[in-house]
């Protein structure tokens, strides 16, 4: 089982009174990013396996599909112009795409050349992340957002009435952003910059947030609440009890079985403690955007010669982009070049 998505967290609104929607993670990483609805946070399976901010929330797996190759050569949040173009306006738009990659100009796309495009991809999704949400939470528009602007906004429901909604523990879930904003909070001042409120929307980012994203990691995994993750909490944070009751348990679930005892648990104790979970989720010295160049420089390189060609990018255009599967964004979407 490939290991390439992410976890997604966020607020919703309800006619102008904003209360908290938690979507939990999906494949393997741990995002934050808000997305708009009425519901309650709710819960799928996921993997945790952070490699910083996920280039997509999508699953890479190709011998299934190629979605994750494209949110993360195009970017997360520019999942919808290529939707519907054929595979020939899909293929003239690669190619002005192409142009822009090839920043020395000397015809060839270097692995390079590819992974900061991908990397630019990436922050320009952070970035638009932080933007999006700014004007929701900075009320009085100073150019900063309070903590206690962001509980308001997100929790202003709960507060009014902590009864309405028993089922739900959001006292819990809001001392949880506390913390997390006050670790983001790098002056100590309750007010956050943009440069804070990113840290706090993408933690998984900032080597200042890690300790809050492994206890935040830890306490959601840990049913016990030893303040460890032993292999039963680890298998069944991916393969829940609903999963086991649909059908046998995938080849996946023996081979995980197998990494936590001879990769995730490194002293053989039964468990995983903070530094190992550390280990696990956000491994030292891996370069997402630098492995993802890689994988797309090797399934197109069709004459090995380590870099690629107009022509060996647009013929594995559907890895690239797909004619059915992702997006370059609005401003590719209206742009005169196009």
């Amino acid at each position: 089982m490939s290991r390439y998505s992410g976890q997604v967290f966020g607020t919703g609104q309800l006619f102008g009174r904003i209360s908290l929607r938690m979507i939990r993670p999906l494949l393997m990483c741990f995002v934050l990013c808000v997305v708009y609805g009425s519901s309650k946070p709710t819960e799928t399976k996921k993997d945790r396996v952070h490699h910083e901010e996920p280039l997509s929330s999508l699953e890479h797996d190709d011998a299934k599909n190629h979605d994750y190759d494209h949110e993360a050569f195009l970017g997360q949040d520019e999942a919808k112009t290529f939707e519907n173009l054929s595979p020939e306006e899909s293929r003239r738009r690669l190619g002005i795409i192409v142009g822009k990659m090839d920043s020395n100009e000397d015809g060839l796309v270097s692995e390079e050349e590819l992974k900061l495009w991908i990397r630019s991809a990436h922050q320009k999704h952070i970035h638009g992340s932080v933007e999006q949400q700014w004007h929701d939470f900075d009320l009085n528009h100073d150019g900063r957002i309070s903590w206690d602007e962001y509980k308001n906004v997100t929790y202003g429901t709960y507060l009014e009435d902590p009864q309405a909604d028993a089922h739900f523990d959001y006292g819990h879930m809001m001392a949880r952003d506390e913390r997390r904003f006050k670790v983001a909070d790098s002056n100590a001042d309750l007010l956050a910059d943009r440069a804070e409120f990113a840290a706090f929307l993408h933690p998984e980012d900032h080597e200042h947030m890690r300790d809050v994203v492994v206890q935040e990691t830890i306490e959601d995994i840990d049913k016990n609440g030893d303040g460890f993750i032993d292999l039963k909490e680890y298998i069944g944070d991916m393969f829940t009890t609903q999963d086991q009751q649909e059908g046998e348990e995938p080849d996946w679930v023996a081979s995980e079985r197998e990494q936590f005892s001879e990769f995730r648990d490194k002293n053989k104790d039964g468990k995983m403690d903070r530094e190992e979970t550390l280990d696990w989720i956000l491994p030292s010295g891996y370069d997402n955007a630098e492995a993802e160049a890689k994988h797309l420089v090797h399934e197109s390189d069709a004459n090995q010669d380590g870099k690629l060609t107009k022509e060996e990018i647009l013929d594995k255009f559907d890895i690239f982009v797909g004619s059915q599967a992702t997006d370059f964004g609005e401003a590719l979407m209206h742009h005169d070049e196009f």
